[in-house]
């Protein structure tokens, strides 16, 4: 069965035996942004095309923001762009986005995934997030370890909500980030990014 066979969390609850609840764990860890970075953002928010397709989506704002924050961890952690991943007949198809621990063999070999990050195509974040808890399910299988920590993001581009797994319990962050506080929203993700390395 495909992630995109998954439509909710509650598709995702019933197949797997998992535990839903919702609390705040998202800290903001605001990061030194760079300007150059900022005004290419604005730029394209007040002049481009942004939000007219899921690709411009991902290709104009989702990329970028990824980025941005990756780049102070570019030691340890790589961005994959819609690379298949796959655990059995039931957990394959391909997440968005792959943020996983670099591999001492190289850049091209995909190691264990921490954060998966799904497009909310048409705004639907209820489908948006069976899609992304069936592949966090896969990457915590793939891991072999459920002590640990992965983490799930969907996102139009202007809103972005934030879930974890860990062990049976899939937790989703009650409050929801917006592009409209840049600041924020990058404090958000570079809590992800800097939670993921404590998971190695």
């Amino acid at each position: 069965m495909a992630f995109t066979n998954y439509k909710s969390i509650a598709d995702v609850l019933q197949k797997f035996a998992l535990t839903y609840q919702e609390k705040d764990f998202v800290q903001c860890l605001i990061p030194d942004l760079d300007r150059s970075f900022l005004s290419r953002l604005n730029l394209l928010l007040q002049e481009g095309i942004v939000f007219n397709s899921e690709y411009a989506i991902c290709e104009n704002i989702i990329s970028p923001l990824l980025t941005e924050i990756w780049r102070s961890y570019t030691k340890d952690l790589l961005i994959w762009s819609h690379q298949p991943l796959s655990y059995d007949e039931n957990l394959s198809g391909t997440p968005d986005y792959i943020i996983a621990k670099r591999s001492l063999r190289g850049k091209i070999i995909l190691e264990k995934p921490y954060v998966i990050l799904v497009e909310a195509k048409k705004d639907n974040f209820e489908e948006g997030w069976g899609q992304c808890l069936a592949e966090l399910i896969a990457a915590q299988k793939l891991n072999g370890d459920c002590d640990k920590k992965l983490f799930g993001v969907v996102s139009n581009g202007k809103i972005w909500e934030f879930g974890t797994l860990q062990l049976e319990v899939f937790t989703k962050n009650i409050k929801y980030f917006g592009l409209q506080d840049i600041e924020e929203l990058m404090g958000a993700l570079n809590f992800i990014f800097a939670e993921s390395i404590t998971q190695f």
